[in-house]
């Protein structure tokens, strides 16, 4: 593995565990709907960074999703659990960030 490709595994996961710190302020102000968005996204960063360390990489949602279920859920390297919670975070992604009128509620 080259350095450069060390540095934005690093680079990725630093913007995942920002991200989430992000979600967590967040959520503790109120702000539910980005809360959601914010937390999609630090599981996406995270989801990259271990693609990357495999040699896989994609800029894309639906196709990092497909890889994760083929090359980590289906394998049992993921649980089937932690994959659902990765499609769940995506759906309610797309939902807040597209569909009008759309409140996500803390609990």
């Amino acid at each position: 593995m080259t350095n450069e490709t060390k540095e934005l595994i690093r680079y990725r996961i630093e913007r995942a565990e920002q991200t989430l710190d992000e979600a967590k302020l967040l959520f503790d102000s109120g702000y539910i709907n980005t809360y959601v968005n914010r937390l999609y996204y630090a599981c996406f960063y995270a989801v990259s960074a271990l693609l990357i360390s495999q040699e896989k990489s994609t800029s894309k949602h639906g196709q990092l999703i497909s890889i994760l279920h083929k090359d980590y859920v289906k394998t049992g390297l993921l649980s089937i659990d932690s994959g659902k919670h990765f499609d769940m975070l995506f759906q309610s992604r797309q939902t807040g960030d597209y569909v009008d009128h759309i409140v996500f509620e803390a609990e």
